[in-house]
């Protein structure tokens, strides 16, 4: 999970939003980091969904939309160019690099992640190089996830 602006605290600190807002907004949210990684490539077709905000008990109706996909099927010299682009184009867009870095895995994957503006969403994005011995193409994985919300109408 992302480190962004929802990682516990009371509930009355939350805002009440309507979950199908929160998940259309991170869905566009995706889609315009999509574009600033202007990257030529198939792109996995999942949607925003909704989850529960760790640190909140279990009572409380608090929860946070994630939004996963992935770029794929394209060369790994054009996904790093993607991944460059994406680490210029964040600050001018209004997003605070909050980490530029290694990831903590055994691959140490390149991983940037950043909150927008106000806090109202974080992302976190990492590029993968293809391991043929996993059978693992090369990605460029994105996480966009909203701030938590004391939900109101459906999830």
């Amino acid at each position: 999970m992302l480190a962004a602006a929802c990682s516990g605290g009371s509930e009355a600190e939350v805002e009440v939003r309507d979950s199908a807002a929160v998940k259309a907004d991170t869905k566009k949210v995706s889609s315009r980091v999509l574009e600033m990684l202007a990257l030529e490539g198939k792109v996995t077709e999942t949607g925003a969904m909704t989850m529960r905000c760790s640190g909140f008990d279990a009572d409380e109706k608090v929860y946070r939309a994630r939004h996963p996909w992935s770029v794929y099927d394209a060369s790994f010299a054009d996904m790093r160019a993607a991944f460059d682009r994406l680490r210029g184009e964040l600050p001018k867009n209004g997003w605070k690099i909050v980490k530029d870095g290694p990831d903590g895995t055994a691959g140490k994957s390149p991983q940037i992640v950043a909150e927008s503006e106000g806090g109202d969403f974080a992302v976190d994005a990492r590029l993968h190089e293809e391991n043929r011995a996993q059978n693992a193409p090369a990605l460029l994985t994105v996480t966009v996830e909203s701030a938590c919300y004391k939900g109101s109408g459906t999830s």
